[in-house]
């Protein structure tokens, strides 16, 4: 009896000690094992595709497969060859054959301060209704400095420009001013028709400048070398090739600092293809500054 009444007194101190403690921590004595959560994912990024390589402007040293968008107007009159011979230096040679007013300005892109000059583009338009949808094939004659809004831009001939057209409805498309249209960039061929050297007015002995024309193939020029071919007595002409610079369009100049003397032959390198043409004697002993002089080559 004496121990049960020993322990009565002893169970309720520990009930009591056990509600006091519950009082103090209320939660930690119920609360379940703590579970660790996976780490938060970062939300999920949108995807993007892979970016691909842009094609190249048509202002490359390529030519193209694929027809490319460009802006066009045209200038001069409706069936002209836009303004005599322009910032390549064709001068009336735009006119005539193999060119027959089939020229266009080159927004800067094209026109590429000057080395674009002699490219052939294939050209055609399909956004007007009096459009044929035909291909028509142009080279770069001139420059439009003011054509800069599109990334590509020809400002073509009255005549190129209504090329483009149905039969009979080339006015509606002049009509029209602006047009988007399609081009590439072909190989030159002038069918037949061989280089040819236009020497510069102001050329003299001590000072030598030409505008070559018709180049088939690239129709741009890289390098244009001259050497000096003379034969006077038992002295020979020195065989060094000379590089001429490239003054303006299609313009090549030579300043020797000295007198040079005829005939010469002239080295063209090709620009896209790195080929190489020799004219030899094309220009004679008696060359005239203004005159024109054809080789029987091409590229």
């Amino acid at each position: 009896m004496a121990a049960a009444s020993l322990s009565r007194p002893l169970l309720s101190f520990l009930a009591a000690l056990f509600l006091f403690s519950l009082l103090l921590h209320p939660c930690s004595s119920f609360s379940s094992p703590r579970k660790h959560s996976p780490p938060k994912r970062s939300p999920k990024r949108g995807y993007s595709p892979p970016k691909s390589n842009p094609k190249r402007s048509s202002n490359s040293s390529v030519v193209n497969s694929d027809w490319l968008p460009a802006g066009a107007t045209w200038y001069g009159s409706p069936n002209g060859a836009g303004s005599e011979g322009g910032a390549c230096g064709y001068g009336s040679a735009v006119e005539q054959p193999p060119l027959s007013a089939m020229i266009s300005a080159g927004g800067p892109s094209l026109f590429s301060s000057g080395k674009g000059c002699g490219r052939c583009y294939q050209v055609r338009c399909r956004s007007h209704g009096a459009c044929s949808g035909k291909p028509v094939t142009v080279v770069i004659a001139d420059e439009c400095p003011g054509c800069a809004s599109d990334s590509v831009h020809f400002d073509m001939s009255g005549t190129a420009f209504g090329a483009m057209a149905f039969p009979g409805r080339a006015h509606q498309l002049r009509n029209a001013g602006f047009l988007q249209i399609q081009h590439k960039r072909v190989a030159c061929n002038y069918r037949g028709v061989r280089l040819a050297f236009h020497v510069d007015p102001g050329s003299n002995p001590y000072y030598f400048a030409v505008v070559v024309e018709y180049e088939d193939g690239d129709g741009d020029l890289a390098g244009v070398d001259l050497r000096q071919e003379y034969n006077s007595g038992e002295s020979s002409s020195n065989s060094e090739w000379m590089s001429l610079q490239q003054s303006w369009g299609a313009d090549w100049r030579l300043n020797p600092g000295s007198m040079l003397h005829a005939p010469f032959s002239i080295r063209l390198t090709s620009l896209r293809s790195r080929k190489t043409l020799v004219v030899r004697n094309v220009i004679p002993a008696d060359w005239k500054p203004g005159a024109t002089y054809r080789s029987v080559v091409n590229f």
